[in-house]
């Protein structure tokens, strides 16, 4: 699979990966073709071990190589990381500021400009824009191999696109299984769900193109890349994840997910 990945163009790549993310997203959406719903302490550790998976994506498969890169620069290796973070988690808090979304099915006022805007459109549109930064980060991985910084590997890539499609199975489910309760038809719940993830490949493209344009700018698209994952963990899963009175077995999910996704990208990267 290696081999296969390394001899097509880096946005075909991206898109390859992406689809995979999209995929898992897809079947996290399809259970509830499966079952009529998923009990709240599932669905608190299965969203726990999602934002263990980003945390540990973000320094790993992002951050680290970031600084690495940046050694032997002009600039001292911790600020490309810092700024391109910083900037990451500020980029999505303004368009969470101003796009309409509700992060909930159970939320009465939706955040971002006043819209008539049904509720599963602003519960999918939460969704989608927390995805973005997730196909961002994937297009930026396979990006920097293609732009022949040592630290970055197809391997590497491989096991950060293995990592948000685990954890994209549960945001799938997260979608679709409210919706079915809010008594929507089991296909069009898990249309809507695997609908979120659609972004993915989108923003896959846009980073490997936008690493091979300009390429001084890759160690700052990796951060911001990792600056906008930590800041939906932050704003989205671990709230939602503790919301439900299952605190521990949250923050086990977190524990578990933040070890696989180290020895994935430690084992291949």
């Amino acid at each position: 699979m290696t081999t296969y990945l390394t001899n097509l163009n880096p946005a075909m790549q991206a898109l390859l990966a992406t689809l995979f993310t999209w995929l898992m997203t897809a079947l996290g959406s399809a259970t509830v073709f499966l079952a009529q719903g998923v009990s709240r302490k599932v669905l608190d550790g299965m969203l726990g071990f999602a934002a263990g998976v980003m945390i540990a994506a973000s320094y790993w498969s992002l951050l680290a190589p970031a600084i690495e890169m940046s050694e032997g620069g002009r600039l001292p290796a911790w600020i490309p990381a810092a700024v391109g973070f910083t900037l990451g988690g500020v980029f999505l808090r303004g368009i969470d500021g101003v796009l309409p979304h509700l992060h909930r099915s159970d939320e009465e006022h939706p955040e971002g400009v006043k819209t008539v805007w049904r509720r599963i459109t602003l519960l999918v549109l939460a969704i989608t824009l927390h995805n973005f930064p997730e196909g961002l980060a994937v297009g930026v991985a396979f990006g920097a191999v293609a732009s022949g910084f040592p630290a970055a590997t197809v391997a590497g890539a491989i096991a950060l696109t293995l990592g948000i499609g685990i954890q994209n199975f549960p945001e799938g489910l997260a979608v679709s299984m409210p919706l079915r309760r809010e008594g929507y038809t089991p296909f069009k719940s898990f249309w809507y769900g695997q609908l979120s993830g659609l972004v993915e490949p989108v923003a896959g493209v846009l980073g490997a193109a936008a690493v091979l344009i300009a390429r001084p700018l890759l160690p700052y698209a990796l951060a911001f890349a990792a600056g906008a994952m930590i800041f939906v963990v932050a704003e989205d899963l671990i709230p939602e994840a503790q919301s439900g009175g299952n605190t521990h077995l949250a923050t086990l999910g977190v524990m578990v997910g933040f070890t696989v996704m180290m020895i994935l990208d430690v084992a291949l990267g």
